[in-house]
């Protein structure tokens, strides 16, 4: 255990033993910190309704005008709750997470693409649950009653994975690689993005380390491969956000999102797990590069910073930006479990940050809610749950160092999930399965002028200031939305809509 460091930020000084906020906690002492954490974690679920009677399981609030939340961010939750349990050894919120993972997962396939949000459901969306599943399976999480032929987590992970690695899902434009999008009415159809194509690279990396099938790692290898050669990393590895497919992805969207890097930093940290030799050796170059690289770009001053909408004189981030530092945390904390020889560089970085995080808490009723901003040694009045899970992530993960938390298992070191390596079935959600005929043609003109009546009031109501914050910035720019072309329309549009 390395204590941390006392560090001064634009005339602040951090305190290194003990970060002074309302919420009070030693983040040298195990109990302080598992008890901060626990104070966090309660402030944080009391944005949960979906155990209340009447309310959906799984899902925060929402979506807009229903509340602030897409489905995707009730998945990255329970991820969160997930590393909860593992750090703190806090079971109070086991049964809420499992039911939320297994109401949510979409039967039959189970696959995390429930018929409810079809019209929201992007890749990234499906993989943020496939993530947390997941983890769920490496952290030998409780797993789910046997009763009712429920899916054991490790099936949930590899029916994601299987239906994002059908054909359908990689089509030939830009040369391969993911849409954002996966129903070709979507907006966002037409973009192929980091997260969306980092989440299967993660989800791949972790596969193949769980399962010792080298498939896994084969299609991990490849979409790292095809991201580089289409330039949504640069040689330094800084991570870009995506491109239009009418440009042949030439129009690379150069905005910089924390956590589309922290998603490859797992999955490389375990790509270099499983790799031995000259593979290995690979691995460890892009690691280094990129842990290097996203601590020069988020941390360049030591708090986190999500750069491309956390303005210095002004917050720019939209309800999903909010919630991406606690995954950075959380996920950087993991590579270190897998690729150890991190350790010093990451926890460092991560210490000094965590420090900052703890002082934004000092709002609300209790005096202990979290903010957004990490680097005013202060509560910026910004609240939600994003805020909640960025500031726990970067709590709980300082255990790390000071108990004996096990790596993530895999099914020859304990693992006990019960896995299907055919799960997730046919990925027939959006798909025309039989020959098109005259009758099916004047059926079809009815239901398309109803569909498209239906899309027009739905699009103009996501694009009219409600949709999800990113989609907006990049869908109403840029070659797949009609209006400037190139990257300068984008930038434009991020700054106007923000």
């Amino acid at each position: 255990m390395i204590p941390l460091p006392i560090a001064t930020f634009g005339g602040l000084l951090w305190a290194a033993t003990s970060a002074q906020a309302a919420l009070q906690v030693d983040l040298n002492n195990p109990a302080s910190l598992r008890k901060a954490a626990s104070q966090v974690a309660y402030d944080l679920m009391t944005f949960y309704s979906g155990n209340q009677t009447g309310k959906i399981p799984g899902i925060l609030p929402g979506p807009p005008p229903g509340g602030d939340y897409y489905w995707w961010e009730g998945g990255a939750l329970w991820g969160t709750m997930i590393d909860y349990w593992l750090y703190t050894g806090d079971e109070s919120y086991i049964p809420t997470t499992m039911q939320s993972l297994i109401f949510q997962s979409g039967p039959p396939q189970h696959a995390y693409m429930p018929d409810n949000w079809t019209a929201s459901l992007g890749n990234d969306d499906q993989g943020f649950w496939g993530m947390s599943a997941m983890l769920a399976a490496e952290t030998m999480f409780p797993d789910p009653p046997s009763n009712g032929n429920q899916p054991g987590w490790l099936e949930l992970a590899q029916a994601v994975f299987n239906t994002q690695a059908a054909p359908e899902r990689h089509d030939s434009t830009c040369g391969g690689g993911m849409r954002w999008q996966i129903p070709q009415f979507n907006i966002g159809y037409d973009y192929k993005n980091s997260i969306a194509n980092g989440i299967f690279f993660n989800l791949g990396a972790r596969l193949a380390r769980y399962t010792s099938n080298t498939t896994y790692s084969d299609y991990a290898e490849q979409t790292w491969d095809w991201m580089a050669a289409v330039g949504l990393m640069d040689d330094a590895i800084n991570v870009y956000d995506g491109a239009h497919v009418q440009t042949n992805c030439t129009d690379v969207f150069k905005a910089q999102f924390s956590y589309n890097a922290g998603v490859l930093i797992q999955g490389a940290a375990f790509m270099y797990n499983v790799s031995t030799g000259a593979t290995q050796s690979k691995w460890k170059s892009r690691l280094d590069r990129l842990i290097d690289r996203t601590i020069a770009v988020f941390f360049e001053t030591g708090p986190m910073i999500e750069i491309s909408c956390e303005l210095p004189d002004q917050i720019r981030c939209k309800t999903d930006m909010l919630s991406f530092k606690g995954y950075v945390h959380r996920w950087m904390a993991n590579a270190v479990k897998v690729a150890p020889y991190l350790h010093d560089k990451v926890m460092n970085t991560l210490r000094v940050s965590a420090a900052a995080a703890v002082s934004s808490c000092s709002g609300g009723a209790n005096g202990r809610i979290c903010g957004f901003r990490w680097n005013t040694g202060k509560y910026d009045g910004l609240t939600g749950a994003g805020q909640q899970m960025n500031a726990l992530a970067a709590i709980m993960t300082l255990l790390v160092d000071l108990e004996d938390i096990r790596p993530p298992v895999t099914n020859s070191t304990g693992g006990t999930s019960k896995g299907d390596p055919d799960a997730g079935g046919e990925a027939n959600l959006f798909r025309v399965h039989k020959e098109i005929t005259a009758a099916d043609r004047a059926g079809a003109g009815i239901l398309t002028a109803l569909w498209l009546a239906f899309c027009i009031g739905l699009f103009g109501f996501i694009t009219g200031g409600f949709g999800e914050g990113r989609r907006v910035i990049v869908l109403n720019n840029g070659a797949g939305g009609g209006g400037r072309k190139g990257i300068q329309g984008l930038l434009e549009g991020l700054r106007r809509r923000m």
